[in-house]
């Protein structure tokens, strides 16, 4: 599809960071075509830049990638005035009221609806539903992650957003924990879940490090750690009762079986093994290229979009704030 009057019409809300990131991603595609740049009141040197939303209005898709708390209002405004498919970043609500709004939203509104996480459409997933579908390293009895650096300690931090604890007390489980959780609903059914929070640079008042401890309905425990205030560590291990998968160091090592003796017949690390280069940041670019061609294809196709993305999406988000509540 390159003919410009057969691409996809897209309307982006939001000017910078994430929304600049979005529209280099779509202006690479010959199946799309970026008409409108809305912002409430901002305008940017481009002939494009709009502050008047009914200019989405007729869009064929628009993507939401404003503040966190406008995301419902812009949602609402779109179903009721527009057939766009809604592309809209995470979290999708950012209190109890806007996920109730969200929650009573028709089948109809919904199939229309993506929130976009981090890892729905990633490598790191395919490697647990490979794990699940193969049994390679069998059962899977514990997920450990680790995503940290050392944020907290740059001399910007103490003035950002981020370190704002009137504003952003839980900024780092909102925008970081969230994924992996995201990722891991996909497979799992949460039992319990606990949530353990800390500022541990003494930077700003939000809390800069986050731990979940969580066991789901299967058996299966996972740990999710998350900090600004370590050095770079990026690193998710998942165990098996037949073997592990080790990503770390920009590496996937998965070795099995469990049953690998020395000459004395004690267990030693497992002999088979299988390696590739896997990079975080890289996963992360892919799976969000993914995400946008996933979008894209049931606009093209005049599909729905599955419908288990947003029921997740507000299982999700319902988790943290339901964390949240209990640590304000």
């Amino acid at each position: 599809m390159t003919d410009v009057q057969l691409a996809v019409r897209i309307g982006v809300i939001g000017l910078r960071n994430h929304a600049e990131r979005l529209k280099i991603i779509l202006e690479g595609r010959d199946d799309c075509q970026v008409c409108f740049l809305y912002h409430p009141s901002k305008k940017i040197d481009d002939i494009r830049s709009t502050n008047d939303i009914s200019d989405i209005y007729e869009m064929d898709a628009v993507f939401i990638t404003s503040p966190n708390d406008t995301h419902v209002k812009y949602i609402e405004l779109l179903l009721k005035n527009s057939n766009a498919y809604i592309f809209c970043e995470k979290p999708p609500a950012t209190n109890e009221i806007e996920l109730k709004i969200l929650q009573d939203m028709t089948d109809n509104d919904k199939k229309r609806i993506f929130f976009n996480f981090n890892f729905r459409f990633s490598q790191l997933n395919e490697i647990i539903e490979t794990q699940l579908a193969t049994n390679e390293i069998g059962k899977i009895i514990n997920i450990v992650i680790i995503a940290s650096q050392g944020l907290a300690f740059k001399d910007n931090y103490v003035g950002s957003w981020r370190a704002d604890g009137e504003k952003n007390l839980h900024n780092i489980i909102e925008t970081v924990s969230i994924h992996y959780l995201d990722l891991l609903n996909f497979h799992f059914i949460i039992k319990e879940i606990i949530y353990r929070p800390s500022l541990v640079s003494g930077k700003g008042t939000s809390f800069d490090t986050s731990h979940l401890f969580i066991t789901y309905q299967n058996g299966v425990t996972a740990t999710i750690f998350n900090s600004y205030a370590t050095p770079y560590v990026n690193e998710v291990f998942i165990i098996g009762t037949n073997g592990y998968c080790l990503l770390e160091n920009d590496n996937l090592q998965i070795r099995y079986p469990r049953d690998t003796f020395d000459s004395k017949g004690f267990f030693i690390t497992p002999s088979k093994s299988v390696n590739c280069e896997f990079n975080m940041k890289k996963n992360y670019e892919q799976s969000l290229k993914n995400s946008i061609d996933y979008f894209v294809r049931c606009i093209k196709n005049k599909t729905n979009i599955d419908i288990k993305y947003y029921d997740i999406s507000i299982k999700t988000n319902q988790q943290i704030l339901d964390l949240k509540k209990n640590h304000n």
